[in-house]
């Protein structure tokens, strides 16, 4: 997982061909990577969709997932995130950092992944700096405690350093102090592992210094010395039973040196599982620099499933019924991927979280409480399946014949018994930003489109598909422009329709009209003759402001916040109750099998949704409410529907006692690499299209620390010297100690920003670059607000 280029699949593809797996290794550049197999990801170099391979290295098994970099391609991110026990997040050691670098961790962090580690990548580049990225990590507090696991060897003549000429030709293991040399790593493009040399480093400082290893002057000596013992003095600080192993050494002349490698590996393990310390790795994906230690740390390192298999289970948003599995022989599977295969059908990815799953079993979907039949059990190596017979606790695979099954969803045998209504936690897809109108080519393509855009939607959750009522369209709903252009070429290729869409347009969205603490109190007691019978209901609620903490964080709550698109709905079962957080019906995190379509809580649920569609100062999207239903009754022999009219009914009267709202409209946050003679055409730019400057700042990866909150401190970690890396002190040097580089950082409305592209290739020649990440939604002036009911046409 890692930000967008900064070498994910070219990793990937190192790990197959070290592992055997391959015998040639692809490139992106060329599109032959095993992973990137879809003729999009080919044309255009980058990952759209997580691929799954298992992998063997020496003991273990490793499930290898390779996920998109893009933030329009979020939801794979999202739905890897949920099931890896393990993350290995890549940094492009020039850059540090990134906006989706922190992206990325914030899912991680949402979905509890339990083990993590860093690996520094591209180290063989101009301008790649160990001591930069550290600091990085901790200007962007991903963790408190980054540690160096192994540091690099630009080359082993002393003479380069002095020249600061970029390379990568060995790295040293600090945990088993050995060396790793790479002969031909500098002139070919790719180092064949036979080309590797491995050797044990002396166990005193004397011997090391006297080795003939390294020239008698080289610099890199010494600092081994200081990082090997940089890393002991901090994992002694957390684990009393290292320190009392270090205190224990007889005495010598270089105790740090003499502390077995299996006690420092068994404690940096539990360190790791702890979260107290995050590991770091060097290397250089593209030339297999590195790949060799980085799989051995992740075996010996991040969480096994056997390790987080008492936290895997948990109560579905929702629900008050605490649920477990009582029989850890009982099979029990989360649908984290769903895709479509012309020849195979509808392929279900699934993990295992308990039991084993057969081949021809009868299933039990307990998120929407239908009965399924895995036909087929096949494990998958990027898009080439093999069939198996079984897969068992802890593995990943796909199957074939579910014919209901959706992203987040819960499977169990049918035999389950009392425990069947055992319900992961599901996957919430990130809200839409940006949508389209489809256009079919002909009234004969309409039910054709139609179909293809329900396969689809249930490929990639993120893609919403509704109806425009007024303008008579059907709307495609996705996460960016870039999005959208995917999933058209996708009805296209892998469907068959013929469909074009229209203008790309934004989401907007009206937020509520009273901002007074205590909110406005409705009640609607509706009433109608349905089939000659008097059916009748009653709803009571309190609406008000959503405060901006509710729009934070990564708990339950909020969740549920984003599955009604910014809005947090809660209910109170029973009178003089306090009223529950709910998700929407339609989310999959909703506990379908607890509450089925007939119960009255479903009821009232629906109808928050549909007067949440639209607002009736100006038809669009409602968001940042705080709807809290105090009571519902439904009267005897009244159908369920009824409960659906009075609650929307209670809501609209809010919305119109409240008064109109303020549009908002989202925003994206912007970073713009630029040199300094095009920054102030890049900031005109930015501001002349509603753009609003954060800060200059100088450099690529050093500065940019969180807005509200200071870096984490450095006291006590071991941050090896620029000269480690001399290309990126050399150019340092060159430039008097500056950055050659300014990175602008500004937010900007999404609606100014789809031709961004194009936009910064003119202003500064071609010579920048940038990235973006969503902002969120924010309120927009009087006049701006015009200008966007003009535009849709409601004004």
């Amino acid at each position: 997982m890692a930000h967008i280029d900064s070498g994910k699949t070219t990793l990937t593809e190192s790990i197959l061909h070290t592992s055997s797996y391959l015998v040639a290794p692809g490139s992106v550049d060329t599109g032959s990577t095993t992973t990137d197999f879809l003729p999009a990801e080919r044309e255009r170099g980058i990952t759209i969709q997580s691929a799954s391979i298992p992998v063997k290295w020496k003991d273990w098994t490793f499930n290898l997932i390779d996920t998109p970099g893009h933030v329009d391609f979020g939801m794979e991110v999202e739905s890897a995130s949920r099931v890896v026990d393990g993350a290995v997040v890549l940094l492009d050691a020039v850059e540090g950092v990134e906006g989706q670098t922190k992206g990325v961790w914030r899912q991680l962090d949402r979905h509890s992944v339990p083990t993590r580690m860093i690996f520094l990548n591209k180290l063989d580049r101009p301008g790649a700096s160990v001591h930069n990225s550290i600091s990085s990590i901790l200007n962007h507090r991903l963790h408190p405690n980054p540690l160096i696991l192994t540091l690099p060897i630009a080359s082993f003549d002393s003479t380069r350093y002095k020249t600061g000429e970029p390379g990568l030709e060995g790295i040293v293991d600090l945990v088993n102090w050995e060396l790793w040399r790479w002969h031909g790593s500098r002139e070919s493009t790719h180092a064949p592992a036979e080309k590797v040399e491995r050797v044990l480093l002396p166990k005193t400082e004397e011997e090391l210094k006297a080795s003939e290893l390294f020239s008698s002057d080289h610099p890199i000596v010494p600092e081994l010395l200081q990082a090997r013992q940089g890393l002991i003095d901090n994992l002694s600080v957390l684990s009393p039973d290292l320190m009392d192993a270090f205190v224990e050494l007889p005495e010598t002349p270089s105790p740090y040196l003499a502390l077995p490698t299996q006690t420092l590996m068994s404690s940096l393990r539990q360190l790791t599982l702890d979260r107290a310390v995050l590991p770091v790795v060097c290397g250089a994906a593209l030339k297999h620099v590195g790949t060799d230690i980085l799989m051995d740390f992740v075996g010996n390192l991040l969480a096994s499933p056997i390790d987080v298999a008492n936290a895997s289970s948990s109560t579905a948003i929702g629900s008050k019924k605490k649920t477990a599995i009582k029989k850890p022989a009982q099979l029990q599977m989360l649908a984290w991927k769903v895709s479509w295969d012309k020849r195979k059908g509808w392929m279900t990815f699934v993990r295992v979280y308990s039991g084993i799953l057969q081949g021809q079993s009868g299933l039990l979907n307990t998120t929407s409480n239908q009965r399924e039949r895995a036909s087929k059990v096949m494990l998958l190596y990027a898009n080439q399946p093999e069939e198996v017979q079984t897969l068992s606790f802890g593995s990943v695979g796909v199957v074939l014949g579910l014919k209901h099954t959706r992203t987040g969803d819960t499977l169990t045998s049918l035999n389950a018994g009392s425990s069947s209504d055992a319900t992961l936690r599901s996957i919430v897809p990130p809200p839409a930003v940006i949508s389209a109108s489809v256009v079919p080519h002909s009234q004969a393509d309409v039910q054709p489109v139609q179909e293809a855009l329900a396969a689809l939607s249930r490929t990639d959750p993120s893609v919403r598909v509704t109806e425009d009522a007024e303008e008579g369209q059907t709307l495609v709903h996705g996460l960016g422009a870039l999005h959208l252009e995917i999933v058209e070429g996708r009805l296209k290729d892998e469907w068959g329709v013929k469909v074009q869409f229209g203008k790309r347009r934004v989401s907007y969205r009206e937020n509520f009209g009273y901002e007074g603490e205590e909110g406005i109190e409705t009640r609607s007691r509706w009433e109608k003759d349905l089939g000659g019978k008097r059916a009748s209901a009653t709803v009571e609620m309190t609406v008000s402001a959503l405060s901006g903490d509710a729009l934070k964080g990564e708990d339950a709550n909020k969740q549920a916040v984003d599955s009604w698109g910014g809005n947090l709905v809660s209910i109170a079962e029973k009178d003089g109750e306090e009223p529950e957080t709910f998700p929407s019906p339609e989310s999959t995190s909703f506990n379908h099998s607890l509450y089925p379509s007939t119960s009255p809580i479903t009821a009232v649920l629906q109808g928050v949704l549909g007067a949440l569609s639209s607002s009736p100062h100006t038809m669009l999207p409602l968001s940042h409410l705080d709807i809290a239903v105090k009571s519902f009754e439904l009267d005897a022999g009244s159908p369920p529907t009824t409960l659906t009219a009075a609650a929307g009914d209670a809501l609209r009267q809010a919305l119109s006692q409240a008064g109109p709202g303020r549009v908002m409209e989202p925003y994206l946050k912007v970073k713009v690499d630029v040199g300094e003679e095009g920054v102030g055409k890049v900031v005109r730019d930015l501001t002349e299209h509603g753009g609003e400057i954060l800060d200059l700042a100088e450099g690529a990866n050093v500065s940019g620390g969180e807005e509200e909150v200071g870096p984490y401190s450095s006291d006590g970690i071991y941050l090896p010297p620029k000269w480690v890396t001399p290309a990126s002190a050399s150019l340092e040097a060159k430039s008097g100690g500056a950055s050659f580089k300014r990175s602008v950082r500004a937010v900007a409305p999404l609606a100014k920003m789809l031709d961004y592209s194009s936009r910064l290739r003119a202003v500064s020649g071609g010579q920048a670059t940038f990235e973006m990440s969503v902002e969120g939604f924010r309120p927009v002036s009087d006049a701006r607000r015009m200008e966007i009911l003009k535009e849709m046409g409601r004004a």
